[in-house]
């Protein structure tokens, strides 16, 4: 019975999911923000708060190894679009056409990875250099500041449209599978 279980347990778990949780392990969320509704900028099908809504926090993200795991979505770092403010590292904006990302909070470590160039490889085979001019805030968001999406998972590359052109990726389905080292 306890052999079944296990196995019944480690098969709802499968590492499957682009959500955290499943393969993370050493981090948690460590609280959860109430969502709040308001005018949300949908140029890149984000997902929206919803008053009530749990959403969880993150002050961590999974180890950076040679060859980190990670979610790459889709964001528009230009003024007016879906990435909010201004970028947190230089407090500017960014065309579409820079390879530019924000990181999830612990990864993005502060400012300390600010400027950094890191590298990012598709499933496909194909890498791309991209800066890190931004924080992906995986702690505070469902505020204007952050144009009322929830606070992001504890495992994202948030990447400007021109990374994922050059990885050759379909920008319609919005989050995919990827590994990102810095080098």
């Amino acid at each position: 019975m306890a052999i079944f279980f296990l196995v019944a347990l480690s098969t709802s778990h499968g590492g499957s999911s682009l959500r955290p949780g499943a393969s993370l392990g050493t981090c948690r969320a460590s609280g959860y923000l109430p969502g709040r509704s308001g005018h949300c900028e949908k140029s890149n099908d984000p997902d929206c708060c919803e008053d009530g809504k749990q959403y969880p926090q993150y002050h961590c993200s999974p180890p950076v190894t040679a060859s980190t795991k990670a979610v790459l979505t889709l964001n528009s770092f230009e003024k007016g679009k879906d990435g909010g403010g201004p970028s947190e590292c230089d407090n500017s904006y960014h065309s579409d056409e820079e390879k530019v990302v924000a990181l999830s909070t612990g990864w993005f470590s502060n400012m300390a990875r600010c400027g950094h160039q890191i590298k990012i490889t598709a499933s496909n085979g194909k890498s791309v250099y991209a800066k890190v001019v931004d924080e992906c805030d995986s702690v505070h968001g469902c505020d204007e500041d952050h144009n009322f999406e929830p606070p992001c998972d504890n495992n994202i590359v948030d990447a400007s449209p021109a990374v994922w052109n050059a990885l050759g990726l379909d920008q319609n389905v919005g989050m995919v599978g990827i590994t990102w080292s810095e080098e």
